[in-house]
């Protein structure tokens, strides 16, 4: 590795924690509260829309979305995730950070908007443009996942690295918190507003033609935070690993280094504008790239798969459960906004004493622990809760014969308490596991030209299994068939028990540097050449880009 290169790297790996550390984990972390809002607010709204456009007078119960309409809302945006996270993180390696950064901010900001405007006089039309706005929205979604990681990645010092990244990631559990609690809101204002009685009572006044402005509000709201962050993203110069191993440009890399970190960096002149080594230049999916970072890539890929079956399934299979076990009053003894505002309330306190308190755990303890470790243990402690939960469904569910003929609950005598408790811990330990370690990990491990690549390779693997929990696992649990979600239950205490072996894949990143990781180091010192030169010094400046 040059002279050059060494100095930057060393400056960065060595910085002391600062203003621009936090600055650079709320511009990227606003993306991800955006990603995590807009994926899981349509949980919240999707019993609405059933209720909106699909009630049918021959039936005696509330609308309900047909499965494959529901699949589709819920699972389109996942599949525009999936592409996003493979192109843009291709671009990512080829365009830089930088550039690409802002295409994706912008892109879910605009379709965030344009799904409340869904437009249409019939339910098909309606569900079409959503569906089509939603695609775009995950192909955004998806393109912030590889450059937020890694651009972060490559900003934050060796020591606190991990943290850095997973507190970026936190702010995906911020935003399901806003989302449950944005959805409450809204409902809640709206029925206060516009009262209507249970369905029980009035089948088709039980629906509030204002409603339909409700789920359009909740859906929109989650690019304000984003779109405010827009003008700092347009500021942070191109990460300086980007610009010193993919472009070969250690005095720029060490200019925009300086103003962000306010210290000088000496660097040599004569190698100021090296060439990228030679003996780097082997192409992804190489021999060369298969025998070193192979087995890692099968590793972060994999694990990311597993995780994210059982994380997306328990997200967007909430409103199926939680009346199922009883947390929530049957639906016909509520109005169109009474149910969504249940619902909401239910994921809100989820969210609030689980799911947050998981990624903040995961923020203090992965530079501690290491990321191998909470993964592992992450892995096994949600195969356990989740057997137990399925195993022992009747049991924390209750039965239909307990119910009294004017129960407002589709099963008593349960233990409801109990179930929330199993499922609280679930969450809490994808969070402060597997969900966070499958993000930092593959920002971390790969080479520079490659590393927003296999980021982007891993996160499309983990939303190729939030497509089966989006299509396959809400088959068994949509009609709130209790034997159905028992072994969707049990079904993904299995797959979090073959993430707990495929974590063995996964080689452990705390205290190492990127190039020690990515075997940069030595790629680099093989054919590194010491030459004379003036050394060339650069200030920080007064004006910074980012402080």
């Amino acid at each position: 590795m040059s002279d050059g290169s060494r100095a930057v790297f060393s400056a960065l790996d060595n910085a002391k924690t600062q203003l621009y550390h936090f600055k650079a984990i709320v511009i990227a972390g606003m993306g991800f509260f955006t990603d995590a809002y807009d994926l899981f607010c349509i949980t919240a709204v999707t019993k609405l829309l059933g209720r909106l456009y699909y009630y049918d007078p021959a039936k005696d119960a509330p609308g309900k979305l047909p499965t494959n309409i529901n699949n589709a809302i819920t699972g389109v945006a996942l599949c525009g995730t999936l592409a996003g996270q493979l192109f843009f993180g291709w671009l990512g390696d080829k365009l830089g950070r930088k550039k690409v950064y802002g295409i994706t901010l912008v892109t879910m900001v605009g379709c965030a908007l344009a799904s409340g405007f869904s437009f249409g006089s019939t339910a098909t039309s309606v569900v079409g443009s959503l569906c089509f706005f939603r695609f775009w929205l995950g192909f955004g979604i998806g393109g912030d996942y590889p450059l937020s990681a890694v651009i972060m990645s490559e900003y934050a010092n060796q020591k606190t690295r991990g943290a850095f990244v997973a507190a970026v990631f936190a702010m995906q559990g911020v935003g399901i918190l806003f989302a449950g609690a944005v959805s409450t809101i809204v409902s809640k204002s709206f029925a206060a507003a516009f009262p209507a009685p249970p369905f029980s009572k009035g089948n088709v006044l039980s629906t509030q033609p204002q409603a339909d402005f409700a789920w359009r509000i909740v859906l929109m709201f989650g690019a304000v935070p984003a779109a405010l962050t827009y003008y700092w993203r347009m500021k942070m110069p191109e990460t300086a690993r980007y610009t010193a191993l993919v472009e070969g440009n250690h005095k720029k890399a060490a200019n925009d280094m300086a103003k962000v970190l306010e210290q000088d960096i000496t660097i040599d002149e004569a190698t100021s504008k090296a060439p990228v080594s030679p003996n780097s230049s082997y192409g992804l999916f190489s021999q060369e790239f298969l025998r070193t970072h192979g087995t890692q890539l099968l590793g972060t890929a994999s694990t990311w798969f597993l995780l994210d079956i059982a994380f997306y399934s328990l997200n967007l299979t909430q409103k199926d459960v939680y009346p199922a076990a009883g947390l929530i009053n049957k639906a016909s003894s509520m109005n169109a906004l009474e149910e969504m505002y249940h619902l909401s309330k239910a994921m809100s306190l989820i969210a609030l004493v689980a799911i947050v308190p998981g990624y903040w755990f995961s923020v203090f303890l992965v530079d501690r622990i290491g990321r191998f470790i909470i993964q592992l243990g992450g892995f096994l402690l949600m195969s356990v809760f989740m057997a137990i939960l399925g195993f022992k469904y009747g049991y924390l569910r209750g039965e239909k014969e307990f119910c009294g003929p004017g129960s407002k609950k589709d099963f008593c005598g349960g233990h409801p308490i109990m179930f929330t408790v199993l499922y609280g811990l679930t969450f809490f330990f994808a969070n402060f596991g597997p969900n966070s370690t499958t993000f930092i990990v593959p920002a971390e491990l790969f080479p520079a030209r490659f590393r927003s690549t296999c980021h982007g390779i891993s996160a499309a693997s983990g939303k190729a299994g939030a497509i089966i929990g989006a299509f396959v696992v809400q088959y068994y649990t949509q009609n709130g068939d209790s034997n159905g979600i028992k072994k969707a239950i049990i079904g993904l205490s299995v797959v979090n028990l073959i993430g707990f072996f495929f974590t063995f894949l996964v080689p452990e990143t705390k205290g190492k540097s990127l190039e020690e990781l990515s075997g940069e180091d030595q790629e680099m010192g093989k054919t590194a050449e010491v030459t004379g030169g003036r050394n060339y010094r650069t200030d920080a400046g007064p004006e910074s880009e980012m402080v």
